[in-house]
Parts: C-alpha cells; sequence; structure tokens
C-alpha cells in the first residue's frame, strides 16, 4: 500500500502526444518496443542533423511524455547526435502502468530497440536521463555499461527528495526508491552531471552530491540562473555543446 501510495506522487503520466517529431522538422521514425514482461512501447528515433557523433537513449522525467522532449531530441540532433525517444510503460502510447521495476525493464528494452537501428554503433550510445529518468539511466549503466552516461538534473534518492519536499512526513517509511546516490559510487563509466543552479524541483546540491560520490572521470556542469524545465528551453544550444564537448573528451 506504501508502494502504491508512492506511486501516485512520483508519477504523472500524460496519454495524449500534443506534438510529433515533424512539426518541429526533426526526421524520425516510430519504434515499436516489447519489453521483456509483454507491455508494448512507442518511442521514436529522431536521426541527427548532421554527421553522427553519437547515439543517446534519452531516458524522460516524471511528467508528460516523448513529445515533451522533441526540444531536448533538436538540440541534440542539431549537434550531430541520434536520439531514441521512448515512453515508459502507462506514458504515452505505451502499455501498462508505471513503477520502479518497470521503468528498469522499460529501459532495457529500450536500449535493446536502439542497438537494432542500422545506424547505431553499440560503441558509441549514451545513456541520457533526465530528473527521474537519471536514476533510471544509471540503474540501467551499473548492468549494462555505455560509452558514457549524462544525468541532468538528477536526485540522490526519493527518499531525500520527500526531506526535501515533505519534511513533516517520516523519511523511514519511505521505501528506497530510485536510490541514485548509492548506485553512482559503483559506476564505470565515464559521467557527465548537468544540473540548473536555480532547480526548484532537485536542488542542485543533489546533483553535486552525485557529483562528489562518483568516481573518476567525470564533469560537473552547472548552469547558471536556470531551473528545472527551462534548461532546454533557455539554454539549448550552451545543453548540447556541453555534451558534445564532453563526448569529444571521451573519444580522443
Amino acid at each position: 500500500m506504501v508502494r502504491a501510495v508512492l506511486n501516485s506522487f512520483l508519477y504523472f503520466p500524460e496519454r495524449r502526444i500534443l506534438r510529433w517529431p515533424a512539426e518541429v522538422g526533426l526526421t524520425a521514425r516510430d519504434v515499436a518496443i516489447e519489453t521483456d514482461d509483454g507491455e508494448r512501447l512507442h518511442g521514436w528515433f529522431v536521426v541527427s542533423e548532421a554527421p553522427s557523433r553519437g547515439h543517446v537513449l534519452f531516458l524522460h522525467g516524471n511528467g508528460g511524455n516523448i513529445a515533451d522532449r522533441l526540444d531536448h531530441a533538436s538540440s541534440l540532433s542539431r549537434a550531430g547526435l541520434d536520439v531514441l525517444l521512448f515512453d515508459y510503460r502507462g506514458y504515452g502510447h505505451s502499455s501498462g502502468r508505471p513503477s520502479e521495476e518497470g521503468t528498469y525493464r522499460d529501459a532495457r528494452a529500450a536500449r535493446e530497440a536502439l542497438l537494432s537501428q542500422q545506424e547505431v554503433d553499440a560503441s558509441r550510445v549514451v545513456y541520457l536521463g533526465e530528473s527521474l529518468g537519471a536514476a533510471v539511466a544509471l540503474a540501467l549503466a551499473l548492468d549494462v555499461p555505455p560509452l558514457g552516461v549524462v544525468l541532468q538534473s538528477a536526485f540522490t534518492s526519493v527518499r531525500d527528495m520527500v526531506r526535501e519536499h515533505y519534511p513533516y512526513l517520516p523519511a523511514a517509511l519511505v521505501p528506497d526508491a530510485y536510490p541514485s546516490l548509492s548506485r553512482v559510487e559503483k559506476l564505470r563509466s565515464p559521467l557527465l552531471i548537468l544540473h540548473g543552479e536555480r532547480d526548484e524541483v532537485v536542488p542542485a546540491s543533489h546533483g553535486r552530491a552525485l557529483f562528489e560520490a562518483a568516481r573518476e572521470p567525470k564533469t560537473l556542469r552547472v548552469f547558471r540562473g536556470l531551473g528545472h524545465n527551462d534548461l532546454v528551453e533557455r539554454a539549448a544550444d550552451d545543453y548540447a555543446e556541453a555534451i558534445v564537448s564532453w563526448l569529444g573528451e571521451l573519444e580522443a
């Protein structure tokens, strides 16, 4: 029952797809993804506008759906990155209902779908997780290490987030969901952390704590004056450049 209550505070899926890639000038194709427990997920594979520098598995946050991440895809595509956007179970056109274990299963299935695309070189795949998706990306990276991991606006754990936003609730009663701080210590892949200095949802202290706990090689980029939901909207070019520059260092 506690887990069911937590889920009601944790996931805010939107079923309606209000924008499509072609509407924002992106070249994309639909991707159908089958999970190992029988769910069917919907995704878009967005082809880079410039010569490809790598391939991004994008794991979005807890609200909306992939249509709300087209600005992310546009920024990355212009910078020369192919992007697979996909919806977790219960989001967008994906079947099922969201859960922590479900997001992990969905990420594994989405990775396989990305690798099946003819343009994709498995050695050049990066996981990019946004907010809750950062926790999913980190868990996936421990299971199947990529070229690198990007954590955008990441929290240390759900329990820590409860302490931030609901200090009157006994944190001990909250399941230790998405425990990224303990997981990041085990990460072997190169790490890039991106965070808005004025993030009102996940304070930048979470990003810094993850950075301090992680092993080298690691990079932290804090965007001055930006928050949780406007980082890409207001700094799209800087956002993409931070990722591409970091990738260039990995390949040097």
